[in-house]
C-alpha cells in the first residue's frame, strides 16, 4: 500500500452520464497505456462503446490491459473476442469457472474493483461497471452511483497496484503473519500535515481489513456529521457499535440505503440493524428513486471516501476491493451536497421504533444471521481457498499466438 499524497486534482463524477463520456474521452487521448479493471463488462451499448475506444487505442499503438471478473463477466461472444484479439488487447478474466447446468458457481472471492488508469497520469475509481444499467435511459432499474477522477501523485500508486503490485493469489499462511504482526499502519489513520488522498485496497493476503479500518477510524474521529451511502449495508458488530457511539455523542449520523433494491435480500438483511441504530439516534433514509449502487461516505468537513467496497461480509471479508480516501474540503463539500440532495429529493426516512419485518420468527432469524456474520470480515481472511487464477480470454477459433 502507498502513503497519503498531496497535490492531486480530484473531481467527483455521478452516474454513467458523467462517468462514461469522461472515461471514453480519456482513453481516446491515451498515448502509451490503458489499464482497466471492472467487475462487469456487458456487451450492450456502453460495453460496445468501451470496446470501440479500446480497439481504436490499441490500433494506434497503445498497450491495453483489461481485467474482468469471471463471475461478473462470465462470457463474451466470439465476435467480441475476435475484435479483442485482432486489436492486440490483453483481456484477462479473474478466476473463471465452468457453469453447472448454466449456473455460475464461483460466487466467493470476486475481483470487484472498478478502476481505469490512462498513461499512469489519469485514473478513475468508483462503483460503476460498464453496462447500460448505469444510465437513466435504462429506466427504473438504472443505478445511482459515483466515481472520482484523479490526476496527480496518487495515480502512481493506483497504476503501480493495477500493473505490478497486486498479488491476486492467496498467499501461504506465513505470509499473512506479517499483516497480523504489524496490523494496520498507523500513518494511514494519522496522515501527515497537508495530506490529501490515499488509495486503499482490500485483498485476501496482507490487507484484509484495511478499508474497514479506514472507515472505522473516520467514524471514531467524527465530531459533526457522518453520511454513508452504501448499496449493501451489513457490516460487523464493531462497525455498527462505532456508528451508535458517534450518534450518542452528538454526531449527526445519516445512512442512505436501498429503498428500491436490485437485490431484495440486501434490505432484508440490513433491516435487523435498524432498531438499534434508530434508538441510538442514527437517521436512516431509503433511497426510493431507483436502485442505489453507491459506495461513498463523508465525515465532517474534510474526510470522504469513494470506491467499490460495499459494507457487507462479501466486500469487507472476501472480495478484492479498492477505495480512494480523501482529506479535502472541496471534494467533501461536493460529495456531501450531492448526498444531501438525494436525501432531500429522493429518500424517505425511517421512523424511530421501526423494526425488521417478518414477525417474531423472521426477526429471530435475522438476528441469528447478523450475529453469525458480524465477524465475517475476520473469518474471511482465514477461510481455506482454492488457487484463484487469471486467464486470458481468446476467441475459440483464433487463440493468441
Amino acid at each position: 500500500m502507498g502513503d497519503w499524497t498531496s497535490g492531486n486534482e480530484l473531481e467527483l463524477l455521478e452516474n454513467g452520464e458523467e462517468v462514461y463520456p469522461r472515461v471514453f474521452e480519456a482513453i481516446g487521448r491515451a498515448r502509451e497505456e490503458v489499464v482497466l479493471e471492472t467487475f462487469i463488462w456487458m456487451e450492450d451499448g456502453v460495453g460496445r462503446q468501451l470496446l470501440d475506444v479500446l480497439v481504436a487505442a490499441a490500433e494506434r499503438g497503445v498497450q491495453v490491459w483489461a481485467l474482468v471478473d469471471g463471475y461478473g463477466s462470465p462470457g463474451f461472444s466470439d465476435e467480441f473476442l475476435e475484435r479483442v484479439r485482432k486489436a492486440g488487447i490483453h483481456l484477462r478474466s479473474f478466476d473463471p469457472r465452468p457453469t453447472f447446468f448454466r449456473v455460475r458457481t464461483n460466487i466467493l472471492c470476486r475481483m470487484h474493483r472498478k478502476i481505469v488508469v490512462i498513461d499512469g497520469e489519469r485514473a478513475f475509481v468508483g462503483g460503476l461497471n460498464f453496462s447500460d444499467d448505469h444510465l437513466r435511459e435504462f429506466g427504473e432499474a438504472s443505478k445511482q452511483d459515483f466515481a472520482v477522477e484523479v490526476r496527480g501523485p496518487l495515480v502512481r500508486d493506483i497504476h503501480r497496484y493495477c500493473r505490478h503490485g497486486a498479488d491476486l493469489h492467496a498467499g501461504p499462511p506465513w505470509r499473512r503473519l506479517r499483516y497480523w504482526l504489524r496490523r494496520f499502519p498507523r500513518r494511514m489513520i494519522n496522515p501527515r500535515e497537508g495530506a490529501q488522498a490515499l488509495f486503499v485496497y482490500r485483498d485476501n493476503d496482507q490487507h484484509p481489513t484495511d478499508i474497514e479500518t479506514m472507515y472505522r477510524a473516520g467514524i471514531r474521529a467524527a465530531q459533526r456529521r457522518i453520511i454513508i451511502a452504501n448499496a449493501y449495508f451489513f457490516p460487523g458488530y464493531r462497525f455498527v457499535r462505532d456508528l451508535r457511539r458517534a450518534a450518542r455523542r452528538g454526531v449527526e449520523v445519516s445512512l442512505i440505503m436501498q429503498g428500491k433494491p436490485d437485490r431484495p435480500v440486501s434490505v432484508w438483511a440490513a433491516s435487523i440493524l435498524y432498531s438499534d441504530l434508530l434508538r441510538a439516534g442514527v437517521r436512516i433514509f431509503n433511497y426510493t428513486e431507483r436502485p442505489l449502487h453507491a459506495k461513498v461516505a463523508v465525515i465532517d468537513e474534510r474526510w470522504a471516501t469513494i470506491g467499490s467496497s460495499n459494507l457487507d461480509p462479501l466486500s469487507l471479508g472476501l472480495n478484492l476491493e479498492a477505495n480512494v480516501f480523501v482529506l479535502d474540503e472541496r471534494f467533501n463539500a461536493a460529495l456531501g451536497s450531492r448526498l444531501e440532495r438525494l436525501i432531500a429529493e429522493s429518500c424517505t426516512e425511517l421512523e424511530a421504533g421501526e423494526r425488521a419485518s417478518g414477525g417474531r420468527l423472521g426477526r429471530l432469524l435475522l438476528a441469528g444471521a447478523y450475529h453469525l456474520t458480524r465477524r465475517m470480515p475476520t473469518w474471511g481472511t482465514r477461510l481455506p481457498r482454492y488457487e484463484q487464477r487469471i486467464l486470458p480470454l481468446e476467441s475459440p477459433g483464433n487463440p493468441r499466438p
